[in-house]
């Protein structure tokens, strides 16, 4: 590609960059960010989070992602606040370029293919809040996970494979494994089917390199590499299977019709489109309709394995149905394509209408789901959330020791919209009963304290100041976030319309 191809597309997946982050909004802190930022900010300050640590750090040892970030703050000087948006945004680039990359295999016609191309990149940038049926994922995160990057790096990779590079794929590959090893998984199990469907020769040339993965296996996973196999069969304690009950959607056979209609029609649409591609002679479209349909028939029998007895209940947590994300991905790749080869064309009112109702119907759809948040939570923006008010002032003005009690079940508070205090807060508090129960499914070790912190938690919104005597004598806890009407009894140092920071007396 020459230097004026280069910019030629650059400018424009820049345009669908600030489109689609302006569409699926900006909120650090948010729901799996609670693990991942808390870890970076420890990584930095060791001293925080003397306490409960150990629900985010055994978490990320599977992963170099907090360390990687923390180096590069350290590096650069920049905060981490910018770091992580800066990251967040090239995150979507990456994946943006190469999604473009991909249709121009898929759609390489010289004059209405460019519409085909660019049409694709716009349904996907459009589509990053898209839900993926079943899994509680979407294409990329509101904030920074470990997941969007691994998942530029893979469809970065699946181009390599399209181009007949697949020794270009496995660098790729390995940087997302040490990322997030299970969609590094999915990543790979895709590259190889590609592969497969491109060429006999492939399967050959990619079984010799991928034995490099080992090595990131043992540097990414040291806890899961040290797990001796008959882990899968012992039996499930039973607060590792109350944690596990929380996350209903781990449950394939428990599904709703609609969720299992997610996940098996794309399997029919790839195979409609593999036969279609196949009799207008469109080579490549063909061969990669039937690699997403070959790697989807197969990576659904083996999440209906593995999820159907309970012998094997402690592979739950491994939600091998995360394959559909990439499914999905591939699925809004290719609509855009057709949507722009046979729809759009060259008629600016069709694309206006197009950009409109994709971008206006997602952008909707996110202001409703997090209605008490800024769409965009700028860095340095005085936040107009009550809960990221009352974080905000801990952070600024309780020392770095303190040890918090509040609501078990806060994240799920109307106006709160699932920002975690762990990470916007800096300050270590008891075990919830929504979010640390994740860390308990991946660790169950972790199951006797979880269950004992919020079991202590029980029946939060009639505590009174006897009630938080008591977790300051069991748990050693000093400060409270509480309800405004719950603060009588207790040392109050600030409070807006609805919460107060307090301590106990």
């Amino acid at each position: 590609m020459s230097h004026s191809e280069r910019l030629s597309k650059f400018l424009p997946i820049l345009f669908f960059t600030a489109s689609g982050f302006a569409v699926m909004g900006y909120h650090p802190g948010l729901e799996d960010d609670g693990i991942y930022l808390a870890a970076v900010k420890s990584d930095l300050n060791p001293a925080l989070y003397p306490y409960n640590s150990l629900f985010f750090r055994l978490q990320v040892q599977a992963t170099v992602f907090d360390r990687f970030m923390a180096s590069f703050v350290r590096l650069t000087r920049m905060p981490v606040a910018w770091a992580e948006l800066a990251w967040q945004i090239a995150a979507l680039f990456a994946a943006l370029w190469a999604c473009h990359s991909i249709a121009r295999r898929l759609f390489p016609e010289p004059v209405w293919g460019k519409r085909a191309q660019w049409a694709a990149v716009a349904m996907v940038s459009a589509m990053f809040t898209l839900p993926v049926a079943g899994t509680a994922l979407y294409l990329m995160d509101q904030h920074l996970h470990p997941r969007n990057l691994a998942t530029a790096l893979i469809l970065l990779a699946v181009d390599r494979v399209l181009a007949r590079q697949p020794m270009l794929a496995v660098p790729l590959l390995t940087l997302a494994f040490v990322l997030h090893p299970i969609m590094a998984v999915m990543g790979i199990s895709f590259s190889i089917f590609l592969g497969a469907a491109l060429s006999a020769k492939f399967r050959a040339a990619v079984g010799r390199r991928l034995c490099a993965l080992r090595g990131a296996a043992a540097t990414a996973a040291p806890v899961a590499a040290a797990l001796p196999l008959r882990w899968v069969f012992e039996p499930a304690t039973p607060a590792w299977r109350q944690a596990l009950d929380t996350r209903t959607y781990y449950y394939l056979y428990k599904w709703h019709w609609y969720e299992w209609l997610g996940a098996l029609a794309p399997i029919a649409l790839f195979w409609l489109l593999w036969r279609w591609a196949r009799a207008r002679e469109e080579k490549r479209l063909a061969q990669f309709a039937l690699a997403v349909f070959a790697y989807s028939v197969f990576q659904q029998a083996a999440a209906m394995a593995m999820l159907a007895p309970d012998r094997l209940v402690r592979l739950t947590p491994l939600q091998p149905m995360r394959y559909l994300q990439l499914v999905y991905y591939f699925m809004a790749l290719i609509a855009g394509g057709l949507l722009g080869r046979y729809v759009l064309k060259a008629s600016i009112w069709r694309w206006a209408a197009f950009l409109l109702v994709a971008n206006g119907g997602m952008l909707a759809a996110q202001r409703a789901q997090y209605s008490a948040s800024q769409h965009l939570e700028w860095p340095g923006r005085t936040p107009a959330n009550p809960w990221i008010q009352a974080f905000a002032w801990i952070r600024a003005n309780t020392p770095v020791d303190a040890y918090f009690a509040l609501d078990p079940h806060y994240l799920e508070e109307p106006d709160e919209d699932y920002h975690e205090f762990r990470a916007l807060a800096e300050r270590s508090r008891l075990a919830d009963a929504v979010k640390d129960a994740a860390a308990v499914t991946q660790v169950p070790e972790l199951g006797g304290r979880w269950v004992r912190q919020v079991d202590a938690e029980q029946g939060w919104r009639s505590f009174r100041l006897e009630d938080f005597e008591r977790l300051k004598s069991q748990f050693g806890v000093d400060w409270v976030l509480v309800a405004l009407p719950q603060a009588s009894g207790l040392d109050c140092r600030w409070h807006n319309g609805s919460l107060a920071v307090c301590t106990i007396p």
